[in-house]
């Protein structure tokens, strides 16, 4: 039987643990929809991305001398093990702290593509970072003596130690109420313009979660080729900078980079890259609902900052915004044919289709119909 998140969460805060933060993860939406429930905000943050969030952690120990908690999806460790091992780690500064890991693409469980590897090597990477662990499972009858022994290890030995969260482990704790903005449009409508505003030679670079499997829905639905799209299904934040690569190589070429505003904010410094280099053919689209809606509609930094004006500052992109089907088309053909970097920041509401698929091309087959466009 599936744990309830309550009980979870009340298992942790039994031990002192009062503050909370990480990047949203679909296997333990139902633990942070509870925690969002629980916890004030200025105990609960969301972070740009799970480096930061460990740092985060790391301060609150420092200042308060109470172990904090840090969630994520593994994808994310790969973000975390800089500060975990030169920040956090008991040969350093000997931080504790319970890190709270969604175990994606556990060998034996199906999951997507971009997840095999990271959850095949899930163990042996933690063991090869000498962090102490406990498996849960919605089966699981030693939670509690399991999160005791995290939270001993870790405030005993002064390190980070992880609870690794199985896929199907919490039950449903409630519906994430993802509010809609009428007088925006729906991200599918806003991609079907852009990719009819399209020519037959421009280079798409769309970034993980719901823009690239909507993208390839698009394009199954008008039998159209996949070969101009790289579908970045995995590394989140990083489709700007594969994107600025592409166009770097292929200076002659327009190169469309569709960005989603939780990725942005993840490596938000790619971007000083773009304004450095300032290639002519680079287009850089935003498009922003802000929530992290892939993994449970968590509100991302976006809703409080202005990432065009953020982008303005930092380098010398033309500026573009829409936020209706009309101002889309109407910008759409400045946005892409002016000379010099530009950027479009197309605001949307949250929410897809119940029906959307994901790709059905493995990732190498996209990279090399997408290598064979890249040559004519």
């Amino acid at each position: 039987m599936a744990i309830k998140p309550t009980k979870f969460f009340n298992h942790l805060t039994s031990h002192g643990i009062d503050f909370f933060t990480g990047v949203p993860d679909s296997l333990l939406k139902e633990f942070c929809l509870c925690i969002d429930d629980f916890v004030p905000k200025d105990k609960h943050i969301i972070t740009a991305n799970e480096g930061n969030a460990i740092a985060l952690a790391a301060g609150y120990y420092l200042a308060k001398k109470s172990l904090p908690l840090v969630y994520m999806q593994n994808s994310g460790l790969g973000n975390a093990i800089n500060p975990l091992l030169s920040l956090c780690d008991p040969d350093v500064y000997a931080i504790p702290m319970v890190v709270v890991v969604g175990w994606r693409g556990e060998p034996g469980i199906k999951d997507e593509p971009q997840h095999i590897k990271q959850g095949k090597v899930q163990l042996e990477l933690l063991d090869a970072m000498d962090i102490s662990y406990e498996i849960i499972s919605k089966d699981d009858e030693q939670v509690i003596r399991k999160i005791s022994n995290v939270v001993e290890t870790a405030k005993n030995e002064y390190r980070p130690t992880v609870l690794l969260i199985k896929k199907g482990t919490f039950e449903k704790y409630g519906n994430k109420i993802i509010k809609s903005d009428s007088q925006s449009m729906k991200r599918e409508e806003a991609l079907e313009i852009i990719l009819d505003n399209l020519n037959d030679n421009a280079i798409v670079v769309s970034t993980t979660g719901k823009t690239s499997r909507e993208i390839f829905e698009i394009r199954e639905n008008k039998s159209q080729s996949h070969q101009q799209d790289f579908l970045t299904v995995g590394s989140m934040g990083h489709c700007s900078s594969i994107a600025l690569g592409v166009a770097l190589s292929k200076p002659h070429r327009q190169v469309v980079c569709i960005d989603g505003d939780g990725a942005m904010l993840m490596h938000l410094g790619s971007l000083t890259s773009i304004a450095s280099l300032k290639p002519n053919n680079f287009r850089h689209i935003l498009m922003n609902n802000g929530v992290h809606e892939s993994v449970g509609g968590q509100a991302t930094a976006a809703k409080d900052i202005d990432l065009s004006a953020i982008v303005e500052a930092v380098g010398s992109s033309k500026m573009f915004k829409a936020k209706s089907p009309a101002e889309l088309k109407e910008n759409f053909s400045k946005f892409f044919s002016c000379v010099g970097p530009s950027f479009l920041e197309i605001k949307i509401c949250p929410g897809s289709r119940e029906d959307l698929g994901r790709p059905t091309i493995k990732p190498i087959a996209n990279k090399q119909d997408f290598m064979k466009f890249l040559k004519k």
